[in-house]
């Protein structure tokens, strides 16, 4: 069976650590629209975002990119390695700009004819920045904090039960085995060392089902893969079930009680549901007296859980789908 393995040791393991990059999500979500990834868009986001896609291709330099998306080599410096989990589109944005124009030009060379012009690096973050005002910025909070998320959540199912746990579910062909990651039926037969440096793990929205595996620099050895909660993003609204959980505890707390389906702190609801910390709080504290909810300290969080009752009353209904993710950092 063809099998890409990647071996880790314990080094790796120590400096192995989650990122987000917005660039990235951003080229992602180009390709979806474009049709080069083959990425199948939701109904919806597609009737919304192609008439902009539209637009952006006949008023700026898009077709530039497009382009470089097209071709047998991606030009790395069109999405480079994200460093932390709350790295920013500025922060994306200015590692783009700051790439040599002779770095761009081999870079670009490796899969086609260069385009011409002195100013190649900014004509292409031109184009980018504004695909990003009007194609991603709107959504990138509520995309975000599901990506946040599942960090938290493979954050705690690596020391519960370590990397096997933390792994599972990332994409049917991965395993955690004897030291290392292995995609079976992945295009490549070799196995390859990570050398100590550990691994980046970055979560997705607009990946596709399936985990992408990057090993050659400029980015370290990295596993892309989509977040979970992305399918609830993306499902259209709920059905009378929820309808009747919203009339028995009001629309909000009925919405709440089905975000909880994992545990998330106040702040992290408030901003995935685009309510204000007090209201949230108000109404996670009635649900706590009516013993739907519990809550206890994770770290520098206070994480709301649903107790077996309210897991009870929540399966009674369809889950709202529109549910964002919460997102991850929050304290309160």
């Amino acid at each position: 069976m063809i099998m890409l393995r990647l071996e880790v040791d314990a080094s790796d393991i120590l400096l192995s650590r989650f990122a987000v990059s917005p660039l990235f999500e951003l080229n992602s979500l180009i390709r979806a629209l474009s049709g080069i990834s083959g990425q199948v868009l939701p109904a919806s986001w597609a009737t919304r975002l192609r008439p902009v896609f539209r637009h952006l291709r006949q008023e700026k330099e898009l077709d530039l990119v497009l382009n470089l998306h097209q071709r047998s080599y991606q030009p790395d410096f069109l999405s480079p390695p994200p460093s932390g989990l709350f790295q920013s589109w500025e922060d994306d944005l200015a590692a783009l700009r700051r790439t040599p124009l002779e770095a761009a030009r081999r870079e670009i060379s490796s899969g086609g004819p260069v385009p011409p012009g002195e100013d190649l690096v900014e004509r292409v973050a031109a184009a980018l920045s504004a695909a990003w005002d009007r194609l991603l910025a709107a959504d990138w909070s509520r995309l975000h904090a599901i990506c946040e998320r599942d960090v938290t959540y493979r954050s705690s199912e690596l020391v519960r039960a370590g990397w096997a746990a933390a792994l599972d579910g990332l994409d049917p062909r991965l395993r955690w085995r004897a030291g290392g990651v292995e995609i079976l039926r992945h295009s490549e037969n070799r196995t390859v060392v990570s050398g100590g440096h550990g691994l980046l793990l970055v979560p997705s929205v607009f990946l596709g089902p399936r985990v992408a595996v990057q090993l050659e620099g400029p980015w370290p050895r990295t596993l892309i893969y989509p977040a979970r909660g992305v399918a609830a993003l993306w499902e259209p609204p709920a059905a009378t079930g929820s309808d009747a959980l919203g009339s028995l505890l009001g629309s909000t707390r009925a919405l709440l009680l089905q975000t909880l389906a994992r545990p998330a702190s106040t702040t992290q609801l408030a901003r995935a549901l685009g309510r204000s910390t007090g209201a949230v709080g108000d109404h996670l504290a009635v649900l706590r007296r009516a013993g739907l909810l519990n809550r206890a300290r994770s770290g520098r969080a206070v994480l709301y859980r649903r107790t077996p009752l309210g897991d009870a009353l929540a399966s009674s209904a369809q889950p709202d789908t529109h549910a964002a993710e919460p997102a991850a950092d929050d304290r309160s």
